[in-house]
C-alpha cells in the first residue's frame, strides 16, 4: 500500500485501535483517518486521536468521496450475518478496497498485524458460523517439537503452516516437490514473523517427493519429526480419472513410504488429512484416499498415534468451485454448474485446519475422526451467491448445467454404512469406528497394485496397465467405474 492512503478501520474495539496504532506508528502503511463503529457510546468521540464515525450502515452518505479510501474490518466476534451487512454498507461508499483481518480461530489468542490483512473474498460471507477454536490451547502439544506439514504448499497445507507459527514449535518442516508453492509459503511464514505474528519456529524449507521411498526414509530419520501431518495427495477428481495409475502411486504409495519412515524415525503423532469422497468412493482419487486412510488405521505401533481427519470440501481450495467460478465470472460468464440438485458440504479453509489441529490434540487414541461440516449447500445456491457478491445478476452471468463429470456424485456421505460414529469430547468433531480386518484387506491391496505402480522385471506387462490397475479397483471398490474406451497404458 502506498504511503498516504485513507484507512477506514471498521470497527473501535480493542483489534481496531491495536490495528490503528500499529498503521500509524509504520509511517508508511498510510494514515488511519477514521474509525467506522456503530457503537452510540463511541460515535463522535476520538479514540487515540482518531474520529469514530457510525454507524456503519450510513458510512456511504458519512464518508469524504473524494478520496481514495481503503476499509480494513477489525471485527473478531462479528457474525456471518454481521458481516455481510457491512460488506454490503462498504460497497454502496465506493471503496476502493476492502480488507479483513483473518478468522476469530487465528485471533482469539493473538494480537492481530496488519500482514495479516487480506483482501475480502466469499469464502468470508457464505457458509456456516465458523467455530471458535483456541489455539493456544489447542496446539499445546506441538509446544518444544518438531513439526513436519507433507503438501505445505497446498490450500490445507499452508494453513496448517500459518497456524502452527502459534504453537511453540521448535522446528517447523515445510515438505513438498513444488518449489515455486513451498518458496511462496516460507515468504509468507517469514514475513508473518517477522511482523510478530506467531512465534519464533526455526522455519525449514524442504523440497522432497513422496514416492521416493529411500529419501524420505533418509529425510525422516535426519529431521527426526515428532508430528507429521499429512495433506500431500493428487486430489483433482477427473484429472485422476486420465491419470489413475499416478493417483495410486502418489497417494497410496506415497503415503505408505511416508508411514513406514514415520514408524522407523519413532515419530510421536501421525495425522493424515482425508476427504468424504473416500466414503463408499465412486472416483479413482476417493478409492486411493481411502486406501491412504485404511493404511494409517492399520498401524497399532506402541507409543506412535496414527489418526486420520476427514472432512468435505472447502471453499477457496485449490482446483475447488468458488477460484473456478470467480474466474467464470471475471470472464463474463457463464458459470457452470454440474447439476441442479448436486450438493456439497463447505468449510472455510481456516476452520477446517483449526479442526484439523483440535482433532490432533484429543486425547492421543489412533482412529478415524470426521468433521462436523454442518447442512450440504446446492452447488447452484453457492454459485448465485458468488454471482451476487462479486455484484452482478444472473441476467448479466448466467449459470448453465453441463452433467456430472467421472467420478462425481450428487451427495457426497461422511462416513460409510460400516462405520459409526461416535461423540467426542469436542461438539464439531465425531470419531468413526472403522470395520474390522482393515489390516490385511490393505496388505491384499497394495500387493496387487504393486507391479502397477512399480516396474516388476518378471511382470513388465502390468506395469502402468490402466485395465488391470480398474480390475484391482473394482474388487475392493465396486463403485469406481472407468471410461469405456479407457487405454490400456
Amino acid at each position: 500500500m502506498a504511503k498516504g492512503k485513507r484507512i477506514y478501520i471498521v470497527g473501535a474495539g480493542d483489534f481496531g485501535r491495536a490495528i490503528a496504532r500499529e498503521i500509524n506508528a509504520n509511517g508508511v502503511i498510510g494514515d488511519v483517518v477514521a474509525f467506522l463503529d456503530d457503537n452510540r457510546d463511541k460515535i463522535g468521540t476520538l479514540i487515540d486521536g482518531i474520529p469514530v464515525l457510525g454507524p456503519v450502515s450510513a458510512c456511504a452518505g458519512i464518508l469524504d468521496r473524494g478520496h481514495n479510501a481503503e476499509a480494513l474490518l477489525a471485527l473478531p466476534s462479528v457474525s456471518r450475518k454481521q458481516l455481510n451487512q457491512v460488506y454490503e454498507a462498504l460497497r454502496r461508499a465506493d471503496f476502493t478496497r476492502i480488507r479483513i483481518l483473518p478468522s476469530v480461530s487465528q485471533l482469539v489468542t493473538a494480537d492481530p498485524h496488519f500482514v495479516q490483512a487480506r483482501d475480502m473474498d466469499p469464502q468470508d460471507l457464505l457458509g456456516r458460523e465458523p467455530v471458535l477454536i483456541d489455539l493456544k490451547e489447542s496446539l499445546s502439544y506441538v509446544r518444544g517439537k518438531r513439526v513436519l506439514i507433507t503438501g505445505a504448499g497446498g490450500s490445507i497445507g499452508s494453513e496448517l503452516s500459518r497456524q502452527l507459527l502459534y504453537g511453540g514449535a521448535e522446528r517447523l518442516y515445510i515438505l513438498g516437490h513444488g518449489e515455486n508453492s513451498i518458496w511462496g509459503i516460507e515468504r509468507e511464514l517469514r514475513k508473518l514473523q517477522d511482523a510478530g505474528v506467531g512465534e519464533k519456529a526455526i522455519i525449514v524449507p524442504v523440497i522432497g517427493e513422496l514416492q521416493d521411498k529411500d529419501y524420505i526414509n533418509f529425510l525422516l530419520s535426519r529431521l527426526k519429526a515428532d508430528v507429521i501431518f499429512h495433506g500431500a495427495a493428487h486430489k483433482h477428481v477427473p484429472m485422476m480419472e486420465l491419470n489413475p495409475v499416478e493417483a495410486m502411486k502418489n497417494n497410496v504409495m506415497g503415503t505408505r513410504n511416508l508411514i513406514d519412515a514415520a514408524v522407523n524415525a519413532g515419530t510421536q503423532r501421525f495425522v493424515l488429512i482425508s476427504t468424504d469422497k473416500a466414503v463408499n468412493p465412486s472416483s479413482v482419487y476417493g478409492a486411493s484416499k481411502r486406501i491412504a486412510e485404511m493404511l494409517v488405521l492399520s498401524q497399532r505401533d506402541k507409543g506412535q498415534d496414527f489418526m486420520v481427519v476427514r472432512f468435505g470440501n472447502v471453499l477457496g481450495s485449490r482446483g475447488s468451485i468458488m477460484p473456478l467460478f470467480k474466474e467464470q465470472i471475471f470472464s463474463g460468464g457463464p458459470v457452470t454448474v454440474t447439476h441442479p440438485d448436486a450438493k456439497r458440504w463447505f468449510m472455510t479453509i481456516p476452520e477446517a485446519v483449526s479442526l484439523v489441529i483440535k482433532t490432533a490434540g484429543l486425547s492421543a487414541d489412533n482412529g478415524l475422526y470426521m468433521l462436523d461440516m454442518g447442512d450440504p449447500v446446492r452447488i447452484v445456491d453457492f454459485a448465485r451467491q458468488m454471482i451476487k457478491f462479486y455484484g452482478y445478476d444472473e441476467e448479466s452471468i448466467p449459470i448453465t448445467f453441463v452433467g456430472m463429470r467421472p467420478g462425481e456424485k450428487k451427495i457426497e456421505r461422511l462416513w460409510s454404512d460400516d462405520e459409526k460414529p461416535v461423540e467426542t469430547e469436542h461438539p464439531r468433531i465425531v470419531k468413526v469406528t472403522f470395520p474390522s480386518g482393515v489390516k490385511e484387506m490393505v496388505r491384499n491391496i497394495i500387493g496387487e497394485l504393486e507391479p502397477v505402480v512399480r516396474l516388476d522385471s518378471e511382470q513388465p506387462e502390468l506395469f502402468r496397465n490402466r485395465h488391470v490397475l480398474r480390475k484391482i479397483i473394482n474388487r475392493y471398490f465396486p463403485a469406481v467405474a472407468g471410461s469405456e474406451n479407457e487405454p490400456e497404458y
